[in-house]
């Protein structure tokens, strides 16, 4: 068993060593920190689990259906599911009904463990139907066969559970947002989260024994491998951008939490309160740019020698690249003048390269692909933890995966970002947009990242969103544009006309002259920071209409 390549692995070894260190704490329905649980716990209560589901079927390879909110019961859960080999598969709950249906018939899972909301659900509404296996975390087995709490009784005293899962066993199926498309379940394997591990530990320099806040439940589950201790924040993890910041202030200030992962959504919450966070230092902020702004926020409120960390990466892939937030604001007038947003160098041992743009399937690497520094093209990366396929979905796994042999004989995957950005003189990845967002006009193309941050500049725009309408080759470019809060409509029309003139001092954003107003933009619902372009796009066309 002390073979086995699984993230789970590190909890025995914990508990052995520490067993009543606090592995993490949960808020209870009253705000209260009072629950909690130690590594001795976890690790015992975990092995109790895995034993108990074993007992009905749930095993090495079983694909199991997990809707539970980020209380201990999901911690629980997720290592118990680990240790057993099993695979968890997680979708975001608040994606539409139809796709959310979709995940979970493509998973075509065996098992279902959720809340007593989700059972209701999964009846009513016809989820998850080949799962032979019901258990509910609620205290009566209704639309269910079982209880957790039956569960983890039937396999008290069961014993160590780490099953000896390999490096290229089925780990868990993670879905993505579907904030840039139809969600697809990647397929992660046991060694692409012990990778994950390797590479976020030497990254940021993680040592055992720090306090983490993770405001995203599924980074938590990083937290016992590296032997942190997970504050689980009081909010509601699918609407970042809607947390109350003095929740988070007084469990920071609590339990002296010195690092704290977010999305670009909440550090706006943090940067706006405009509080000091003297405890935190080290803060890392993924899931789409943070804006210069916000960085500059933060690091005031932050102690002189804290990091403030955005790294660059996807489901698919994480992590890929990593720049801190004072490299990110001296390359501020670079991006505001169109050069794109600075993700920082490749983080090792990934190997990051740029190919020219294509939107069709590429079966085999080649060399000829690649484009040179300061050119834009299609980013890719080939590592130990860039995925290698999408579960039932063959035709994106093609157009996502590039076979590379390599020079010894054997073969890698290379991971199509579906990004695009370039290199620069000192080695820097500047993220450009995503491929699917470039807007393509009859002078050539036009990329989100390189427009919208010129436009950005004006003191009263909140964001703004370049989208195309038409076909591809002769569409035509359109700025949707959000004001800030308190900016009224009767301004819009200044506006434009100064973000026209902003516009002029760039040849590529001279080209843009039909600008949009819209009330509040779509954004995805994992990180409340991806604009919604798809959307846009079709509400600027009926516009223009």
């Amino acid at each position: 068993m002390s073979d086995s390549c699984n993230i789970a692995a590190a909890l025995p070894r914990l508990a052995a060593d520490a067993p009543d260190r606090i592995a993490m704490r949960c808020p209870g329905r009253d705000g209260s920190y009072a629950v909690a649980l130690t590594y001795g716990e976890l690790d015992a209560r975990s092995d109790a689990i895995a034993a108990g589901l074993a007992k009905r079927g749930i095993v090495r390879g079983t694909r199991t259906v997990l809707m539970v909110r980020p209380t201990p019961d999901f911690f629980l859960l997720m290592f118990a599911l680990f240790k057993a080999g099993a695979v968890p598969v997680l979708v975001d709950p608040g994606i539409d009904r139809r796709a959310l249906k979709q995940c979970l018939d493509e998973a075509q899972p065996e098992a279902f463990i959720g809340i007593p909301l989700a059972q209701v659900a999964r009846v009513l509404l016809g989820w998850a139907t080949s799962a032979r296996m019901r258990i509910t975390t609620g205290r009566f087995a209704v639309l269910a066969d079982a209880t957790l709490a039956q569960v983890e009784r039937d396999g008290a005293g069961a014993g160590p559970q780490l099953s000896d899962t390999q490096p290229d066993d089925v780990a868990a199926l993670l879905f993505t947002s579907g904030s840039t498309g139809v969600p697809k379940g990647v397929v992660y394997r046991h060694r692409h989260f012990v990778a994950q591990i390797d590479m976020l530990r030497d990254a940021f320099g993680i040592a055992a024994g720090g306090i983490d806040f993770p405001t995203f439940p599924p980074f938590a589950l990083f937290d016992p491998a590296l032997g942190l201790t997970s504050i689980i924040p009081d909010m509601d993890p699918t609407r970042p951008a809607k947390a109350d910041p003095r929740k988070l202030h007084a469990a920071i200030a609590r339990f002296d939490v010195d690092q704290l992962f977010g999305s670009p959504a909440l550090m706006r919450v943090l940067a706006d309160h405009g509080a000091p966070l003297p405890t935190l230092n080290r803060v890392t902020s993924a899931g789409a740019p943070v804006p210069p702004e916000v960085v500059a926020k933060m690091l005031d409120l932050l102690p002189d020698d804290a990091g403030f960390w955005t790294p660059y990466g996807a489901t698919e892939c994480l992590p890929v690249a990593v720049i801190e937030g004072r490299e990110l604001l001296a390359l501020r007038e670079r991006t505001e003048h169109g050069a794109g947003t600075c993700v920082g160098r490749p983080v090792p041992p990934n190997d990051v390269r740029v190919i020219r743009i294509s939107d069709d399937a590429i079966t085999a690497w080649s060399d000829d692909l690649r484009v040179a520094p300061g050119i834009v093209g299609e980013i890719t990366v080939a590592g130990p933890s860039a995925t290698d396929a999408y579960f039932n979905r063959d035709a994106q796994t093609r157009l996502a995966k590039i076979r590379e042999r390599l020079p010894d004989g054997g073969e890698r995957i290379v991971h199509r970002m579906g990004d695009v950005g370039w290199f620069d003189e000192a080695g820097r990845l500047w993220f450009c947009g995503r491929k699917s967002h470039r807007v393509e006009t009859a002078d050539g193309p036009l990329y989100t990242e390189q427009v919208e941050p010129v436009f950005n500049t004006h003191p009263d725009v909140r964001r703004t969103a370049l989208v195309g309408i038409g076909a591809h080759g002769t569409q035509r470019p359109m700025l949707c544009v959000e004001a800030n809060a308190g900016v009224g409509r009767a301004d819009n029309a200044r506006i434009e006309r100064e973000l026209r003139a902003i516009g002029q001092r760039f040849p590529h954003t001279a080209r843009i002259d039909t600008f949009l107003f819209h009330d509040d933009f779509p954004v995805d619902i994992r990180h409340n920071a991806k604009i919604g372009r798809e959307k846009l796009a079709a509400w600027a066309g009926s516009r223009s209409r």
